[in-house]
């Protein structure tokens, strides 16, 4: 057929199977996206509504890029569009109309990691244990982990293992209470709340069921065991799913994404269809030989060896360094080279490692001969202290009752309503049992609080009132609102006096005025805008690591990532570097299960197959452990990759002894 000329059998194949259940195993670089829109576009040339179709992906920006590529094939007439989202978006859009029958209100909050973290600290004091015990970031951790496999608070303590998670899952439980009576949810409660409904309120299921004739699922390799319950009900009337994902692909088990569901999925869903896309259009063939012979040491997969369509007389570099200076500054060195002798772009140069320690060594030898370099997965945008300081001023102006946002700003910028007076505020506030702000006058005629004090504190709430009522009487003027808070608080003081340099000053207000632009594209795209729904897409987009991964890639900058950063990415030039036991695999695998490295087999597969044209893997013979230099063992890995499975046997012997 013309329109689908371009694809190759296989795709051709997925595309034209237009009911389920269908697994597409789409091997890297093997066109996965083009096939699951293809495969939209198909089924509404053959009639089905558009609007009755769901496309969930894991990212904002894979969904902008689904529907992009699906308007361009279906055409814009279309009377109606796919539905295609996140998980989260969609389980948000769910919750918005179901979640008062689970007891929260219906203008719900949800959280980001800051407001977590604060709930997790009153609990842990509400419980009496210190941060040296249990920290609260620590805390979230194992909250996250088992809301990520179901785990509600009142049966947390069916899945400890240690004096620790006992404490934690006491501490979910008044955790989990503390964010209810906000009127809030975290990020891991859309999905499980959304189970709960579903396994609660059958009509409310039976709704959703009936709203979608076809669902398709993207990265379905990253599923944890929520999002699997969540697809099962679904599809349960019509098993009209197809799933896209690649099982040597699957990096996030630390995340709760399970990489059985991918692997079972037609014990799961008997009479599925399996089609393998193998047809490499990005890495050269002798990349991918090494890639293939990497992977088969993985028991348990499905079948597949990537077919390349590119040929190359460049072999695969395998180097080893005296040490992890000199592995350092001979890969600099290098690409010094190519950058300055042979015209090579800065931007077709990755250099990818496992552990967050290893590229200070890179950082320090592009420093030192001044090449432009960026160094991705740091921290994030939305943590950024003047982001959280603007974000808190915006969730204040939405919701009075957002306590926590509340004591962030009360005295950011300073106003002269110091710590002690917020702490007998509070406290009077909890003996009380009342609000903040209630509890302010009663602190006043108790003598608590000064009468200077009193007067900031009133002027901070009058404020507030001011442009709570200006954002509310004129939503579609939020941008210019906010930028008027900004200057009338002096907020540019505060950056200068948080940094010192003009440089980072200047950069500092730069991300403060692109979050606010940030709201004026809202307004622009958006029928009714508000700013509560404008909270809501931030936090929805806040926790995607796309976020500020697209303008770091597009700067001209040799790029520094680790492997779990990298994956979904490709450049021309990779240095796979740090290539020994204890590095990739990581200590803590070589320490677990055998599932545990083949996860870092995975991921050292996501890395080799980053590379388009050229593959440089190095290795030290000893890195500064403590202080000395220790002997570094050969990663598994290299003699995977080069066939050399005596000495991986040998390896493998030694640690069992």
């Amino acid at each position: 057929m013309d329109r689908l000329r371009s694809l190759n059998a296989a795709q051709r194949e997925a595309v034209q199977t237009l009911s389920g259940p269908l697994l597409v195993l789409a091997g890297a670089g093997t066109g996965k996206t083009r096939v699951i829109t293809y495969r939209m576009a198909e089924l509404v040339h053959s009639g089905v509504a558009a609007d009755r179709i769901l496309s969930v992906t894991f990212t904002n920006k894979a969904a902008r890029e689904m529907l992009q590529r699906s308007a361009v094939l279906m055409g814009t007439r279309l009377r109606t569009k796919p539905f295609i989202s996140t998980f989260h978006s969609y389980c948000v859009r769910v919750l918005r109309q179901e979640i008062e029958r689970l007891g929260y209100p219906r203008a719900f909050a949800i959280l980001d990691r800051g407001d977590q973290e604060s709930a997790a600290r009153t609990a842990l004091r509400d419980i009496r244990v210190g941060e040296k015990s249990l920290r609260p970031g620590d805390l979230i951790n194992s909250i996250s982990r088992w809301k990520m496999a179901g785990v509600t608070p009142d049966r947390a303590t069916e899945h400890i293992e240690n004096d620790l998670d006992y404490l934690a899952a006491v501490a979910y439980r008044k955790y989990q209470n503390i964010i209810r009576a906000s009127g809030s949810v975290d990020f891991d409660d859309l999905l499980l709340l959304t189970n709960q409904l579903f396994t609660e309120f059958p009509d409310a299921l039976d709704r959703q069921q009936r709203r979608f004739d076809h669902v398709q699922i993207d990265e379905y390799q990253d599923t944890n065991g929520v999002q699997f319950r969540l697809i099962e009900a679904l599809v349960e009337r019509h098993r009209s799913l197809c799933v896209v994902g690649d099982d040597d692909q699957s990096i996030y088990g630390w995340r709760g994404a399970d990489v059985q569901h991918i692997l079972n999925f037609q014990a799961h869903f008997p009479g599925a269809k399996i089609v393998r896309l193998v047809d490499n259009y990005r890495s050269t063939d002798k990349i991918l030989e090494v890639a293939n012979r990497l992977v088969r040491h993985n028991p348990g997969r499905h079948e597949k060896s990537l077919v390349a369509h590119k040929a190359t007389l460049s072999d695969v570099r395998f180097l080893a360094y005296e040490d992890e200076v000199t592995e350092a500054e001979s890969v600099i060195r290098e690409i010094a080279q190519l950058v300055h002798e042979t015209n090579v772009s800065e931007n077709e140069i990755a250099i990818l490692f496992r552990t967050n320690e290893q590229p200070r060594a890179f950082e320090a030898e592009l420093r030192r001969i001044k090449l432009p370099y960026i160094l991705i997965g740091g921290q994030s945008f939305f943590d950024r202290r003047e982001i959280r300081d603007t974000l808190a001023y915006t969730k204040v102006l939405a919701r009075p009752s957002d306590e926590t946002s509340l004591l962030r700003i009360i005295n950011t910028p300073a106003r002269g309503i110091g710590t002690s007076t917020v702490e007998k505020v509070l406290g009077l506030a909890v003996k009380q049992k009342c609000s903040f702000w209630e509890a302010v006058p009663q602190a006043a005629a108790a003598g608590h609080i000064a009468p200077k004090t009193v007067t900031a504190i009133n002027s901070f709430r009058d404020l507030l009132n001011r442009y709570r009522s200006r954002m509310k009487d004129a939503p579609e003027k939020m941008e210019q609102v906010l930028r008027e808070l900004l200057v009338e608080i002096n907020y540019e003081a505060e950056i200068e006096k948080q940094y010192k340099e003009s440089q980072q000053q200047l950069a500092r207000g730069a991300i403060l005025d692109q979050f606010v632009e940030s709201m004026g594209d809202y307004v622009s795209r958006t029928k009714k805008p508000s700013l509560a729904e404008f909270l809501e897409e931030t936090a929805l987009v806040g926790r995607d690591e796309e976020t500020d991964k697209d303008g770091q890639l597009a700067e001209n900058a040799i790029k520094l990532m680790t492997l779990h950063s990298a994956k979904g990415l490709e450049f021309e030039r990779v240095y796979l570097v740090g290539l020994e036991e204890g590095l990739l695999p990581h200590h803590r695998s070589i320490e677990g299960t055998a599932a545990d490295i083949a996860e870092e087999r995975r991921l050292a597969y996501v890395g080799v197959t980053r590379a388009m044209d050229e593959l440089t893997i190095t290795r030290a013979a000893t890195r500064r452990k403590w202080g000395k230099p220790r002997t570094s063992i050969p990663s598994r890995f290299l003699f995977e990759m080069r066939e050399q499975d005596e000495a991986v046997a040998e390896l493998e012997t030694s640690e069992t002894d």
